[in-house]
């Protein structure tokens, strides 16, 4: 039971340590693979705006498998990410379009319209 109370503050348990396997795995890669990679989960997690747990499990473990075969194969980092990382990594975040930390705002601003009067001349009058 306190497990349960635990995840329903602080999230999941099983995806903190699926996390942090991944992590693990990027750590364990080969120079230059290993800074490629870490540079991009950062960005991901700055920029992505991505808040359901599941969704950033799931990311960041392909992006680890990503970075592990390309590190079996030898592929050049840049023949990777190509000439804008930038692009790169937005393009990556796109794929996994999850529950984003903007989606409440969007709702709130929403329902704030909606409740606006449709006939704002009669406050005029």
């Amino acid at each position: 039971m306190a497990a349960k109370w635990v995840e329903a503050l602080t999230g999941s348990l099983e995806q903190k340590k699926q996390y942090k396997q991944a992590m693990a795995r990027i750590k364990a890669l080969p120079e230059p693979y290993a800074d490629a990679a870490t540079a991009l989960n950062r960005y991901f997690l700055y920029a992505g705006g991505l808040v359901d747990g599941d969704t950033i499990v799931t990311m960041i473990g392909d992006h680890a498998d990503l970075w592990e075969r390309a590190a079996l194969d030898g592929t050049p980092v840049r023949a990777v990410v190509g000439d804008d990382p930038v692009e790169f990594a937005e393009a990556f975040v796109r794929a996994y379009s999850g529950k984003e930390w903007i989606d409440k705002e969007r709702a709130r601003l929403r329902s704030a319209i909606d409740a606006v009067p449709e006939d704002a001349t009669d406050r005029d009058a």
